[in-house]
């Protein structure tokens, strides 16, 4: 049975709202699907071999924690670059998807840079971005609407507008409340503001991570899950949104 090795960065420090969630999630569905799977705590001073990993996850975290692994991170940025242009799977939420840009500017004006791999900026505000959120994004070559919360007081714009974002915003704010565009994506990576279950509420995205997994290991997922139930959440979120 082939084993799917799941690895997630600093978790004591960057877990808000329950990010790590979504890391069980993909555990429980690729258990659905037949295969074995654990989970690799990435804590700093750590080391972090990508030959042995299948998926990389970071969740969202306050300036203060961004700070301290960016600290720890920085030494890796040249190693991490590399696994996501081979196709590593990475899921990075919020204060993490902010440190994959070139800097974060605190609303006070302290400024404080990024690991720089994707040209664009997070600028902080007093006021918070908060609420249920509805975007439009293409799966695996078929358009497909996710919804999520955000709850964020960073407003990232893209400096290249050639960026892809995660999706395309139906209802709520995303990046920056302003050009309609919520995340990144870049190959098999995405960064998102959407916190807590964003797996959970959203199957096919976690299927996005799962089958980018399982085409690097020379492997297709067979067979389809019953998500009746997940879908009927995800359509009442919809529903509430849209009105």
């Amino acid at each position: 049975m082939a084993h799917f090795h799941l690895a997630q960065l600093y978790p004591n420090l960057m877990n808000l709202y329950g990010d790590r969630g979504n890391l069980l999630c993909l555990q429980k569905r690729l258990e659905w699907y037949g295969y074995d799977s654990s989970i690799e705590n990435i804590n700093p001073g750590n080391n972090l071999d990508f030959r042995h990993i299948d998926l990389l996850f970071m969740g969202g975290g306050s300036e203060r924690e961004q700070e301290l692994v960016l600290q720890d991170l920085v030494s890796k940025t040249d190693s991490l670059m590399k696994a996501i242009e081979e196709g590593l799977p990475v899921l990075f939420i919020c204060g993490a998807y902010q440190l994959l840009g070139e800097y974060y500017r605190s609303h006070e004006g302290k400024e404080m840079q990024g690991l720089g791999l994707f040209s664009f900026f997070t600028q902080g505000f007093k006021e918070r971005l908060t609420g249920d959120i509805l975007i439009h994004t293409t799966l695996n070559g078929v358009e497909e609407s996710v919804v999520g919360f955000e709850n964020h007081g960073g407003r990232t714009y893209f400096i290249d507008k050639r960026l892809q974002a995660f999706g395309r915003v139906i209802k709520g704010f995303g990046n920056n409340g302003e050009d309609k565009q919520e995340g990144i994506r870049y190959k098999n990576l995405l960064g998102s503001y959407l916190h807590g279950p964003l797996l959970p509420k959203n199957p096919k995205v976690a299927d996005f991570f799962i089958k980018a997994m399982a085409e690097r290991k020379g492997l297709k997922i067979e067979g389809t899950l019953d998500d009746s139930l997940e879908n009927y959440a995800h359509e009442q979120v919809k529903r509430k949104l849209m009105g």
